[in-house]
């Protein structure tokens, strides 16, 4: 059935986005496609129409589609909860912790389930567009890979290797990778691509042609700086970026854990605010006017890693000059006066004390919530999600924030403390217009209509300078 894959020479070399620009124009020329990723690692999920959650890349590249997320988009998500172990995500659901040196065992046992979801999606649909995880170059996790070669070879799909020219050292990348792969590995490689140009892109013909003479591989184009991807939703934290300007300060903590950080990807395109992504090490600045705790895989955790970089004392000072503080999730879990964990759900069984700026009490609970939800805040219609575990209860739920259709969250009597389960929220124009007049900024609208927009662009980008043809013919070979 036609399929074909992009993977990479590395991490963050866009592949993510190549796969939802190539879903947008096989859509737009008639082609029923849909995404595809086998094993993703990332704190940044989305919640599905049948009930559990993918990671959010994954989502993008369904919308690109035309399509409802699934969780068959992305069979495997591993959620980073420590250095060394994380959250397995099976088909949407949780079956395991487990240490980075035990995973493999699990590996198994997950192909199976990759390569179920993966022919369900190839039985309702023309074609399947893959996306890799990391690289394939990574040749000491060959052994029961199920992310890169592994699933190719299992399930025969051809590979197209994207490299990424704005780190430097592009021929290197590509021909160092086939210079390492096992020959039958490297046989499922039918091209590259170069992604990240910048300038001229006649100016690398001769390395491109280099490239194409030392690897024996069909070059498939040089792709250059597509400027709008900022505007897309980030994969990983490590895309974290902040608006710069004027207008309303916004001021996000980025938690160690840090998870669905795309909340706040409305805020960072309106002209009115000034969006900081607050790293480590760093003071919350006194003229913040809104202070966003967002959602983590750790909340205790990273309650702990708040308090050691001083951002607790920092919060406090924050309120006492009048500024407003939003927790969504995890954070709205930390805004209160314990966090109990009985059974060890979260990290270590026991209770740890809360930041105290909402009078509430959470306690944690091995069963995690993952809903699509629509209601009111604010009293504007809102839409969203929630993934979380734990359930918040005391005086200040009295001042619930939102009917989803049930109360959800809290609000402190003087309303500058604001907490809430519901996640992206920020992305219907009408309650972001009101909730940034109560703080006094002005909001664009459109949205939505502009992630849809930067979507075709994307497609008529690589529609321009890659061999689109070549690519889709590929997948029938």
């Amino acid at each position: 059935m036609p399929a074909f894959m992009i993977q990479g020479t590395g991490s963050n070399v866009g592949k993510s986005m190549l796969v939802a620009g190539l879903c947008r124009a096989a859509r737009r020329r008639g082609i029923k496609v849909a995404p595809f990723k086998p094993q993703n690692m990332s704190n940044n999920a989305a919640v599905t129409e049948d009930g559990g959650e993918i990671g959010r890349a994954q989502a993008l590249q369904a919308r690109a589609c035309g399509l409802a997320p699934i969780t068959d988009m992305n069979p495997v998500l591993l959620k980073p909860e420590t250095d060394t172990g994380a959250q397995v995500i099976l088909q949407g659901r949780a079956i395991a912790r487990a240490e980075a040196r035990d995973y493999a065992a699990l590996k198994p046992r997950l192909l199976q389930g990759v390569l179920d979801s993966f022919h369900r999606l190839q039985n309702s649909h023309d074609l399947v567009i893959v996306e890799g995880a990391g690289s394939p170059a990574e040749i000491n996790l060959r052994p029961r890979d199920i992310a890169n070669m592994g699933f190719a070879r299992a399930a025969g799909v051809p590979v197209v290797l994207a490299g990424d020219i704005d780190r430097g050292g592009v021929i290197a990348q590509i021909v160092g990778t086939q210079a390492v792969l096992d020959p039958a590995d490297a046989a499922m490689v039918k091209g590259f691509l170069i992604n990240k140009f910048r300038g001229d892109p006649r100016l690398f013909d001769d390395g491109y042609h280099q490239i194409e003479s030392r690897t024996g591989w069909r070059g498939f184009g040089v792709l250059p700086w597509f400027p709008d991807a900022h505007r897309l939703p980030a994969e990983d934290a490590v895309d974290l970026r902040a608006t710069t300007g004027q207008g309303l300060h916004v001021v996000c903590l980025t938690l160690s854990r840090i998870a669905n950080f795309d909340d706040l990807d409305p805020m960072a395109v309106e002209p009115g605010v000034r969006l900081t992504m607050l790293g480590p090490g760093r003071p919350i600045p006194g003229d913040a006017d809104l202070v966003v705790i967002p959602g983590t895989k750790s909340t205790i955790g990273d309650l702990g890693f708040l308090r050691d970089q001083g951002w607790d004392v920092d919060l406090i000072a924050h309120v006492r000059r009048g500024g407003h503080v939003l927790g969504i999730c995890g954070g709205y879990q930390m805004l209160g006066k314990t966090i109990h964990d009985p059974q060890g759900a979260d990290g270590q069984a026991g209770a740890v004390s809360g930041l105290g700026l909402l009078d509430i009490e959470t306690t944690m609970s091995p069963d995690k919530r993952l809903t699509r939800i629509a209601g009111t805040a604010l009293g504007q219609p809102v839409a969203g999600y929630e993934i979380h575990m734990g359930r918040s209860q005391g005086p200040d739920c009295a001042r619930p924030f939102a009917c989803i259709p049930d109360p959800d969250g809290a609000i402190s009597p003087d309303g500058r403390i604001i907490g809430t389960y519901l996640h992206g929220l920020f992305s219907d124009d009408r309650f972001r217009a009101t909730y940034l007049s109560r703080l006094g900024a002005a909001s664009q609208p459109g949205y939505e209509a502009g992630v849809d927009q930067v979507l075709n662009d994307l497609a008529d980008h690589l529609q321009a300078h890659l061999d689109l043809d070549g690519l889709f013919k590929l997948a029938h070979r």
